[in-house]
């Protein structure tokens, strides 16, 4: 079973909702960086403040200053910092002096010595669960009590400074993630205010029923984005609604066009078993439902045609046809009933060529003849006229005869349509000659009007030529 895909809203929620913890988790890390560094640097001037109190003690030290005052000296030089530790010892190691509690020693022996005590220098170790940050350097005196380089281990306890940023680093946990929820709660709640609009279309659709295909959703009433949505479900809307009235229309012209044969069968059957009658009579009978069957057959045969045109099942077997050559075929075929009618027919033009199906474009050609022809009053010349342009071929077929309305032309490639109200038949054919034409024109890449004045009517295709 394929799975349904997250919903907008989720998703949403779901990105925003990731990129505001990422910001909100960035800017904690920024500000405990930040304040790291800041106890860090506080640490810094700390010890060079120390170590600065202690430089300027060696170098006012007399050489014969006994032992007690300069201890006295020593622990007076950092007063105020309560909190440093410092050791002081020979080049050989021999302690000078060490902060009294203090335990540098071993801080003393594997720091490596710096120049300067800067963030990027200082070190950190624990000392009986005690953490120190601390540096070495190495100090020249000329005074004490011979000319020597000394070594200051210098430390300041920054346990407060640790817990500090444990509560802080808890603390702000928890406001992020508090933040975080807030944010995506938040957003969820946008979203979902943002989609009401969408959810206000859906109620609109859903209210839409076949007998209700009139209704239209008002683009100016929607958020810019769903424009665009709306004019497109209104441009559906509107296929549907022709469809469905071209399909109630067709059903009522089926209807119609199959009632007529089949109550001609019914009565003349009903009349031929009334009495008896002759193998003679009988057999004239037949003749009669035999030409009701064929034309029965031949709209089915239509209707099949067109439903395949309509879902692209036509399928050409596409070679070179002149069409000149094809109507003169047709000019012969339909010689003699044209005669009949006292119609002339008449071919001008050059020659073309396109590429197609000849059974299907002799078939459009023969439907738009035989219609010409069948409305040409007597003493009339039906006229087919070829124009070729450098990649298209016009074929225009005209006759004279009643004019069509304007109201009427643009539905006359549709099926069964008749001008007239009654919808009665005043000729041959069951109305869906033109839209055959029309459907295998624009199989081929074509496109065919009409038009109808007061000197004539002019059925014109236009299609794409190929050399001869």
């Amino acid at each position: 079973m394929k799975r349904r895909p997250a919903s907008l809203a989720v998703r949403l929620t779901v990105s925003i909702g990731a990129v505001i913890t990422v910001v909100l988790l960035t800017f904690g890390w920024i500000v405990e960086r930040s304040i790291n560094n800041h106890f860090i640097q506080q640490d810094v001037d700390e010890l060079n403040a120390v170590v600065q109190a202690l430089k300027h003690t060696l170098a006012t030290l007399p050489p014969d200053i006994a032992s007690a005052e300069l201890n006295q000296r020593f622990a007076n030089a950092v007063s105020g910092h309560h909190n440093a530790q410092y050791r002081i010892s020979s080049d050989s190691g021999a302690l000078i002096y060490a902060t009294p509690g203090s335990n540098l020693d071993r801080f003393a022996r594997i720091a490596q010595p710096v120049e300067k005590i800067t963030i990027d220098t200082v070190g950190i170790w624990q000392d009986h669960g005690e953490t120190f940050r601390g540096a070495v350097l190495r100090s020249g005196s000329d005074s004490f009590p011979a000319p020597r380089t000394l070594t200051i281990a210098v430390a300041t306890g920054i346990n407060f400074h640790l817990h500090y940023l444990d509560s802080f680093r808890d603390y702000l946990r928890i406001i992020t993630v508090a933040a975080c929820l807030i944010a995506i709660l938040a957003t969820w709640l946008a979203v979902h205010q943002g989609h009401a609009p969408i959810r206000r279309i859906s109620r609109e659709i859903r209210k839409i029923r076949s007998d209700q295909l009139h209704i239209r959703l008002e683009p100016q009433a929607v958020p810019t984005e769903l424009v665009e949505l709306a004019m497109s479900f209104n441009g559906m809307l509107e296929r549907l609604e022709d469809v469905f009235r071209r399909l109630s229309d067709f059903s009522g012209d089926i209807a119609h066009e199959l009632r007529t044969p089949i109550t001609n069968l019914k009565t003349q059957t009903e009349v031929a078993l009334s009495q008896s009658r002759s193998v003679e009579q009988y057999r004239e009978i037949l003749y009669s439902n035999l030409e009701e069957y064929e034309r029965m057959a031949k709209m089915v045969s239509d209707m099949l045609f067109l439903a395949k045109a309509d879902n692209n099942l036509l399928k050409p077997e596409l070679v070179e046809i002149d069409l000149q050559a094809e109507m003169r075929i047709l000019f012969d075929y339909f010689g003699a009933w044209a005669e009949e009618r006292e119609v002339g027919l008449k071919l001008v033009g050059p020659r073309g060529c396109i590429i197609g199906d000849r059974l299907m474009i002799r078939r459009a050609l023969s439907n738009l003849l035989s219609n010409a022809i069948r409305y040409t009053p007597a003493g009339g010349t039906v006229t087919a006229i070829f124009e070729v342009e450098s990649t298209n071929i016009r074929l225009c077929v005209q006759n004279p005869g009643p004019v069509i309305p304007p109201e009427h032309i643009t539905h006359i490639f549709e099926r069964f349509y008749r001008p007239d109200a009654s919808r009665q038949r005043t000729g041959e054919g069951a109305g869906l000659g033109l839209a055959i034409v029309k459907s295998i024109v624009e199989a081929h890449g074509g496109k065919i009007s009409a038009r109808s004045t007061a000197e004539a009517t002019t059925f014109e295709i236009l299609s794409p030529a190929t050399k001869c």
